[in-house]
């Protein structure tokens, strides 16, 4: 028989009938036999021969009540990528969804959660991943499904309805989520193409007992909550039906994709996050660069993964743990990273004040250099993005354009990153340095609107990624 120790490739052969080190006729015709070692070497190909065979045939997968869903894994000899990430963080009360869904202690109770999700790679089997992270109580899922929006749209409350399929974990429709874990959802064959949407809907019939829970406020894509459970609903907005642009419970989408698909993870700030983007466009700079890297056949393996957050630093938490302490969460837990890039910094300097502003220099540089090791560590090269301009913004002091400028000048002239991306040079007002050219400021001095983020995803040098796909020294 075969026993499967994972869903798709892992396998132990143990048909007693032919157990070669146990049955004694085999045992003593493999003493006697006059070429002992052919024999060996004849018997291990037809063992690894049977045993590809009985990998390539349909997998039958238990879910459920003993029902039975049967597929195999494409590409047989695949790997899990993520082709879509949120960043974890605990969700303050201004960003918790409206009431009805928050009460004292209990947050979605008796609720359905209609997500959209915009996938980088396509895939036919994806997997869905549900956080935790900053739960203080347990995260009961009662039931989930997953289907494809109407019009491949963007926030919306419809779903196709031929394409719904129920999402299960480790077999089961439902599962309670411990605080601080997460919980990665049993491979789901629904055919998906680069650039696409899915929706994830979720049912919470006890809701989450705390005010405390996980979400991604800066989502820019409409969210949809209902009383009661519609996560078969052609349509969520019924009756009491709210909607938020808020990302809640859903961390990353996994595909399972060829061994030449690897992600390329961007580390950032609300800058990344898309601060001043278009809700339901998908227009952030990391959005941007996926239409130029699908546009490409040298580069249409690479699955951008977002793992920005508004407000987020690099050396202290804030809206969000700080780059230091989520590099291993973020980053280097993920399947199928071959690449990361960090842009990050501004928050630093712009909450520093003007007389420890050096001092956080000093620390950034420091804390630079413990990233770069530490994705090294993994083989994987690291990219850096120049600081923008934020003139015009609360940040800007004398104090803080020093160290801006400061950082920059590390940044491009180290030697620590394996690549440098001049943001700062591409976004810059040739006639003032110190701010962002005005037809790509969205208002704040900091932020850029849509076309201010195709300049940033038109600046990033495609061919890096040939450049380092096969990874660096680990030594450093």
């Amino acid at each position: 028989m075969v026993r499967w120790s994972n869903k798709f490739l892992v396998h132990e052969f143990q048909d007693a009938s032919i157990n070669w080190t146990t049955n004694p006729i085999h045992r003593r015709f493999c003493r006697t036999a006059k070429y002992p070692s052919l024999w060996l070497s004849m018997r291990n190909f037809l063992f690894r021969s049977v045993s590809l065979v009985i990998v390539n045939l349909v997998l039958l997968v238990s879910v459920g009540d003993g029902e039975k869903l049967s597929f195999t894994p494409d590409p047989v000899n695949g790997h899990w990528v993520d082709t879509w990430t949120s960043m974890p963080q605990l969700t303050e009360s201004t960003n918790l969804p409206p009431a009805p869904f928050t009460q004292p202690n209990v947050v979605f109770q008796n609720t359905t959660v209609r997500q959209t999700l915009h996938l980088s790679t396509g895939a036919k089997q994806i997997r869905i991943r549900i956080s935790n992270a900053f739960g203080t109580t347990g995260l009961p899922i009662t039931a989930a499904t997953i289907a494809l929006p109407v019009n491949n749209t963007a926030g919306s409350s419809i779903i196709v309805p031929a394409s719904l399929q129920t999402i299960t974990f480790s077999g089961n429709s439902s599962i309670l989520i411990p605080n601080g874990a997460l919980a990665v959802s049993d491979p789901i064959a629904i055919s998906v193409k680069a650039q696409s949407m899915i929706t994830v809907t979720l049912y919470l019939e006890q809701g989450q007992q705390t005010n405390a829970i996980t979400s991604h406020p800066g989502s820019r894509t409409t969210s949809w909550f209902s009383p009661g459970n519609h996560v078969s609903a052609d349509d969520v907005n019924v009756s009491g039906t709210q909607s938020a642009a808020h990302w809640f419970f859903l961390s990353a989408v996994e595909a399972w994709s060829p061994s030449a698909i690897r992600s390329f993870v961007i580390v950032g700030d609300s800058i990344t996050d898309g601060r001043g983007s278009t809700d339901n466009q998908n227009d952030r700079w990391p959005d941007q660069l996926l239409t130029r890297t699908q546009a490409n056949n040298q580069t249409s393996n690479i699955a951008i993964v977002n793992q920005a957050a508004g407000g987020n630093r690099i050396l202290l938490d804030g809206l969000g743990p700080s780059v230091l302490s989520r590099v291993e969460r973020d980053v280097l837990s993920h399947p199928g990273v071959g690449f990361v890039m960090i842009f990050e910094g501004v928050n630093d300097i712009g909450t520093s004040t003007a007389e420890n502003a050096s001092v956080v220099g000093d620390q950034l540089i420091q804390a630079y250099k413990q990233i770069v090791t530490r994705v090294h560590t993994n083989g994987l090269p690291i990219f850096a993005a120049t600081i923008t301009p934020f003139f015009g913004n609360a940040y800007f002091t004398p104090e803080h354009e020093a160290q801006r400028l400061r950082m920059n000048d590390f940044i491009r002239n180290s030697g620590l990153f394996d690549s440098v991306v001049d943001f700062d040079k591409a976004i810059r007002d040739p006639t003032n340095p110190q701010r962002i050219n005005p037809p790509f400021d969205v208002g704040d001095g900091l932020h850029m609107n849509p076309a201010g983020y195709k300049v940033l995803a038109e600046t990033f040098d495609l061919s890096l990624f040939a450049q380092f796909a096969s990874g660096v020294s680990s030594f450093q």
